[in-house]
């Protein structure tokens, strides 16, 4: 870890008490030296209330940025019966092979400022960067087949994918156990890959993996994926613990496993997010944990951590 430098540079700050922004990513787009971040605003009282997504542009690779701007493309979306969707959890990320940038995430739905805990169809949204006007295009959803059941209520949020050689894209997604009821926040989550192809415009999707989840409360959720070593790993949500599942086709893999440190001990994550790095030929888990003089931060959310990941073992 020493050969890693970490340089912190404040983008946007103030606060009001009523909302602050969050899911706040970054994509580069590397022939134009541009990098876009996406984020959006959450009301601080209710639960997971967010509002249209906005984007910052760096023109010099991260070290000055432009202030938010509010996206058309993400405006909310009206529904029947004064419902109404945005898009959040969102995750931009450039895709080589159409040299475009495509961002992916889901689809929460609300009814007077509040978010809707009845069953819904929900499948993942998906949009694309103009880079001309700095712009994204309008949003649309990936179409899933009909006849399998954990789709109907599906999405992408917080995922990270994996994009292949040729162009396939590996989309983790999650969602609920269709078994489990209609209450959106207590069902089994489930976890799965998708196979999908992408022309720079439309995401088509082409096959999916095994199904995952686990005993513990509410199942899995927010996947995210890397690969190396021939192998492709997925680090996985719990209430209680972070899982590691890991694959040698992308699409299908093992019972998912506990995060562990090499002395066997658990590394602490719960209830939270868990992403993958790749620097210096290295690869990272970045994750938060107890045990850091952070029992006054909600859900030991911070600070974020780095370890480095044993792919031999």
């Amino acid at each position: 870890m020493d050969d890693i430098k970490i340089d912190v540079n404040e983008i946007r700050n103030g606060y009001d008490r009523q909302a602050c922004w969050v899911q706040t990513r970054a994509g580069v787009l590397p022939p134009l030296g541009k990098a876009v971040i996406t984020t959006q605003k959450l009301r601080l009282t209710g639960s997971d209330i967010f509002y249209g997504i906005h984007s910052t542009v760096s023109t010099d690779m991260g070290k000055t940025w432009s202030d938010p701007v509010a996206q058309d493309a993400f405006r909310a979306r009206e529904q029947e019966d004064d419902f109404y969707l945005y898009v959040s959890d969102f995750c931009p990320q450039w895709h080589e092979k159409t040299r475009t940038l495509l961002g992916t995430g889901h689809t929460p739905r609300y009814q007077n400022d509040e978010l809707t805990r009845c069953d819904y169809h929900r499948t993942p949204a998906y949009a694309v960067f103009d880079p001309d006007s700095d712009q994204w295009l309008p949003w649309r959803y990936l179409e899933l087949p009909d006849d399998v059941p954990f789709f109907t209520f599906s999405g992408a949020g917080c995922t990270q994918r994996w994009d292949l050689p040729g162009g396939d894209v590996l989309l983790p997604i999650y969602g609920r156990d269709p078994s489990s009821g209609t209450d959106v926040f207590r069902g089994m989550g489930q976890v799965a890959v998708l196979r999908c192809g992408f022309d720079g415009e439309s995401l088509t999707y082409k096959a999916h993996g095994n199904f995952m989840s686990v005993a513990e409360p509410r199942g899995l959720c927010e996947p995210s994926l890397t690969s190396g070593n021939g192998r492709f790993y997925l680090t996985l949500r719990n209430d209680v613990k972070g899982y590691l599942a890991v694959s040698d086709d992308g699409l299908n893999y093992g019972e998912p496993i506990p995060w562990r440190f090499e002395n066997g001990e658990e590394i602490g994550n719960y209830n939270t997010q868990q992403h993958w790095l790749k620097l210096n030929d290295k690869l990272f888990l970045v994750y938060t944990r107890r045990g850091l003089s952070n029992d006054h931060v909600f859900r030991h959310r911070a600070p974020l951590v780095l370890a480095e990941f044993d792919e031999e073992n």
